[in-house]
């Protein structure tokens, strides 16, 4: 499908004439092209939204002074990327807005209008009116994610924690379901019905897919462990066998044609397309777990795009070396978490961090005996918040939203074709 800059608008030719239409000419100069600078494209964009998940909102990326709000945003996140690249772009006194309402945690309910939390209630009048465009990422916390990452990578919740075999089916038929295709809809009209895409023909939503975790080519891994107690080997860390990588590989991409496919369905509705999906998978090759001649955990390698628990981000040339032993920074039974009473709220919010944190208290509190493997490392500054801690692991660090920003345009500038 031809997805022309007539129909796209602000953020299409947006792209086209400021972002990719300067390139390196291989000394260090830029060179103007697709006729950049010809015209001035940016005074049209006026502002856009972010919605959806963790995904989206940068969890465990950079914050100003330290500080996270509670959706736990980054300002490494790719909305805020792009936002500060068409704050710069813009012409003098034209204020580009982001009303960023991305939340870690988020499912297709906090999205909904009437929802708990919900992000469309959220999106006031104004901000939608002052609109050109929206992104969205969001389906991951709908299918389980998190459960999968306990019962076949971490085990937060220790013998507890389930089979991965049982989350993988799970997940796997919650992608299936009508009731999932039927939401992921929901949400895209939702969205153009709030800034009354009748009126606004420019307006578009960019839906971003999930990238695959492993490279699952590699036998290297398959007797490495990500388990969170010592010995990983004896309290069963699940190890990382090729076929519980590909089988987890594999839920990402059936995510990715399932939000393709919903995508596509809506735009079905429209004489002319009104939403775009960007696929970013392909950007992480080489940037995964389990990349051949890595040795798992690990939390120097800055060419992994996705954080570990307790790892640094990657926003610098190399990952601050200056660390701490995580089990001296946080033990399970921290009277930061009542094991009697976390659960309910930490599975409202949805949060990973909160839910790990949960569940290896509720686990500590059944077997006392358990400690916390000596080898989890974490950079003095990711210790400003415990939950982050945990929660943004298997996230992409900076350099991938950086990769998905990079997708984005171009995804942007092809549909300027």
């Amino acid at each position: 499908m031809r997805l022309r800059a007539a129909f796209f608008g602000a953020p299409v030719a947006w792209a086209a004439t400021v972002v990719l239409g300067r390139h390196d000419d291989g000394s260090g100069g830029q060179q103007q092209v697709l006729g950049a600078g010809d015209n001035n494209e940016t005074a049209r964009v006026n502002g856009f939204v972010a919605f959806g998940d963790s995904y989206s909102a940068g969890i465990g990326t950079r914050v100003e002074n330290g500080t996270e709000n509670a959706c736990r945003q980054g300002d490494g996140a790719y909305p805020e990327l792009i936002h500060g690249d068409m704050v710069a772009a813009a012409p003098a006194g034209r204020n580009v807005t982001l009303q960023f309402l991305s939340c870690t945690g988020a499912t297709t309910d906090n999205v909904l209008a009437g929802g708990e939390r919900s992000q469309m209630d959220a999106f006031n009048a104004s901000a939608a009116a002052g609109s050109d465009f929206a992104t969205l990422s969001i389906g991951g916390n709908d299918l389980g994610f998190f459960d999968v990452m306990n019962a076949c990578v971490f085990h937060f919740y220790s013998f507890y924690s389930g089979t991965c075999q049982t989350a993988l089916e799970a997940a796997a038929a919650r992608i299936t379901s009508p009731d999932f295709e039927l939401r992921l809809g929901l949400v895209l009209m939702e969205i153009l019905d709030k800034v009354r895409w009748e009126k606004r023909t420019s307006f578009s939503i960019t839906v971003t897919g999930y990238a695959r975790f492993f490279n699952a080519d590699t036998e290297e891994c398959d007797d490495m462990s990500l388990g969170v107690w010592w010995p990983p080997a004896l309290l069963g860390g699940p190890k990382m066998h090729q076929s519980m990588r590909r089988q987890m590989n594999e839920l990402v991409v059936a995510v990715n044609k399932k939000l393709l496919r919903v995508v596509s369905d809506v735009n079905s509705r429209f004489a002319n397309p009104r939403v775009l999906f960007v696929d970013y998978d392909a950007e992480f090759d080489g940037h995964r777990f389990c990349e051949p001649g890595v040795s798992e955990p690990d939390y120097l390698r800055a060419e992994t795009w996705f954080f570990l628990p307790a790892g640094p981000d990657n926003a610098q040339p190399e990952p601050d070396t200056d660390t701490l032993i995580a089990s001296n920074a946080l033990e399970p039974d921290s009277p930061l978490v009542d094991p009697n009473s976390c659960l309910p709220e930490a599975e409202r919010s949805g949060d990973w961090g909160e839910l790990a944190l949960c569940l290896m208290a509720t686990a500590k509190q059944r077997n006392p005996s358990l400690e916390l493997r000596n080898d989890l490392l974490v950079t003095k500054d990711s210790m400003w918040y415990v939950p982050t801690y945990y929660g943004k692991t298997f996230h992409p660090r900076s350099l991938g939203h950086e990769a998905i920003r990079k997708k984005i345009y171009e995804v942007w500038f092809a549909g300027n074709n």
